[in-house]
């Protein structure tokens, strides 16, 4: 039997280091800069003898519901809720902030099993937050380094305390293998990158969702699957991570990859961004088809022309999504006009299919 684990905890206390500790792979982005992770991901783990599901989430912020720190905690909740076992993490060495008890109480309440995580256990005066810990009413501390990867047996003994030996080491269901490999990062499936695999309907179709920042990419994804999965809203640049998804459509089993908005290369200057940047790249190499989402109000932008100029030399099956539809004033005309640019402006690959869709209210024409 399987269980699930969500991390959780105030911004830049190392849940996702943890989560890639625990996953044996480098998926989420970890940078110094707080608030780094903003959609939840879930992904096969293990922790010496115990085999579960993690969830990495964004920091935990004491925000109005409707700014995007609020839509982060909403997508928190949403973990906690669906978790089994939470993973509360703490920075043992800058010691308890006053988020840090407020979250508490959150988790608290959930009624959740919880595990206290003291992370950085390993810096210099971290023995002083450690101790700090204990006033969170939620038990033990257990000091760990999730950089350096210490701590790792204690912490998989308090999971067994904490859900009991039968729940904790019980044995893998058998699609657990299954499992595993749907949640892998796109491209991971692939033994060799250069070499044209024989196609295999029996694996997900891999589809790549791309775009500049604020085209729509998210809100499409989540008109597809049709639940709020990714964070949306009106900011531009929300998406950092590429997410995978995965989609059952009329049986065909689909993992769609959310991936952040790119910009032009003169203007992507920090090296948050630039992994980013990096991270939608490799969802582009490695998908079998991509969606590049155009702003219907401001198509075929220098950036637009570039994305999918990428993706046909990447020798990937495009298609575009006119978003936004909806706002368009005299909508056959301006089909008309698209259609038209899209075989002018994109002479290399004749009969592309450009689809226009509202994203925000889920149709198509």
């Amino acid at each position: 039997m399987s269980f699930k684990v969500a991390i959780i905890g105030r911004p830049n206390v190392g849940k996702s280091t943890l989560f890639n500790r625990l996953v044996g792979k480098k998926l989420a982005l970890v940078d110094d800069t707080p608030g780094v992770t903003r959609d939840r991901r879930v992904h096969a783990a293990k922790l010496y003898d115990l085999y579960f599901d993690v969830i990495d989430t964004a920091g935990f912020e004491d925000a109005a519901a409707s700014t995007l720190p609020g839509r982060m905690r909403q997508q928190t909740e949403i973990a906690i809720r669906e978790a089994d076992l939470i993973f509360f993490t703490v920075d043992a060495k800058s010691g308890l902030m006053p988020d840090d008890r407020t979250f508490a109480d959150v988790v608290r309440k959930s009624g959740k099993p919880v595990v206290l995580v003291a992370n950085k256990a390993e810096a210099r005066g971290a023995q002083g937050g450690l101790l700090e810990a204990w006033e969170l009413g939620l038990g033990e501390p257990i000091p760990v380094s999730a950089e350096h990867g210490q701590g790792m047996p204690d912490l998989r003994d308090a999971v067994v305390e904490a859900l009991g030996e039968e729940r904790a080491l019980g044995e893998e269901e058998d699609d657990s293998d299954e499992i595993a490999a749907s949640e892998v990062l796109i491209g991971e499936d692939i033994a060799d990158p250069d070499a044209e695999p024989a196609y295999d309907d029996t694996k997900p179709l891999r589809i790549a969702v791309v775009g500049r920042p604020n085209a729509g990419k998210s809100t499409l994804i989540n008109a597809l699957i049709g639940e709020e999965r990714l964070l949306t809203g009106p900011e531009a640049g929300i998406t950092r991570d590429s997410i995978s998804v995965d989609w059952d459509w009329r049986g065909r089993r689909i993992k769609l990859f959310d991936t952040a908005g790119m910009r032009r290369k003169s203007k992507v200057q920090e090296k948050l961004e630039k992994l980013s940047v990096q991270d939608g790249l490799r969802a582009i190499r490695f998908a079998e088809i991509v969606i590049i989402v155009l702003d219907a109000t401001i198509p075929f932008e220098k950036q637009d022309l570039q994305i999918a100029d990428l993706i046909i030399r990447e020798g990937r099956a495009p298609v575009i999504a006119f978003n936004k539809w909806d706002l368009i004033d005299n909508p056959q005309e301006l089909l008309a006009e698209l259609r038209e640019k899209t075989e002018r402006l994109l002479p290399q690959v004749r009969g592309i299919q450009a689809v226009p869709v509202s994203a925000e209210t889920g149709t198509a024409w």
